[in-house]
């Protein structure tokens, strides 16, 4: 029986919940039922962020002193992230919340920063994820289909067990493309 892409990636938040949990001892709990769709997709948009972030090898906090804007492009991606990991929702008419995805994903990836700065940051990453999802230039289309394809295969690694992948092969992945992502407004 094919799983409903619902639960899939809540099962998918559970599961990276309990390996990025602290607590070795405390047990995941299994009960899908108590997840919610969107919530899991703000997770996993921070999440894979995150260990983009880590396997590009960035800096955010020195960022934030010697390139401020560059937090914004994390932004940007984790957007874009949310975007593709809640797309196909709408299949079982869950609609994504963009406007609170923002100030969630921002407070998560960002935590302890003043609110004047996390204002700045989503403020540039909106625009950015704008620009990004609006170009019709043929590296940015080919940079969306890419994250898109690579969001899918994460999920199918991490929830299936026929997978080629395991989801920890997929990792590397997300960094390429932020370093991609990183270059392209360094450049700018």
């Amino acid at each position: 029986m094919q799983m409903q892409y619902s639960k899939r990636i809540k099962l998918l938040h559970a599961l990276c919940l309990a390996e990025s949990s602290r607590d070795a001892v405390a047990k995941p709990n299994v009960d899908l039922d108590e997840y919610d769709a969107l919530v899991a997709a703000d997770f996993l948009s921070c999440y894979v962020t995150f260990r983009a972030i880590q396997a590009a090898e960035r800096s955010p906090l020195a960022e934030r002193t010697d390139n401020f804007d560059m937090l914004s492009v994390y932004q940007a991606y984790a957007l874009l992230a949310y975007a593709f990991f809640t797309t196909p929702l709408a299949r079982e008419d869950i609609s994504p919340n963009f406007t609170t995805a923002q100030i969630t994903i921002a407070k998560t990836l960002f935590a302890g920063l003043p609110d004047a700065e996390l204002v700045e940051i989503i403020e540039s990453g909106l625009q950015k994820f704008q620009l990004i999802g609006d170009a019709e230039v043929e590296h940015w289309a080919e940079f969306r289909e890419n994250l898109d394809k690579l969001t899918v295969a994460f999920v199918v690694a991490g929830t299936d067990d026929e997978s080629p992948h395991d989801k920890e092969e997929v990792v590397p992945l997300f960094g390429q493309l932020l370093s991609q992502l990183c270059e392209a407004f360094e450049n700018v």
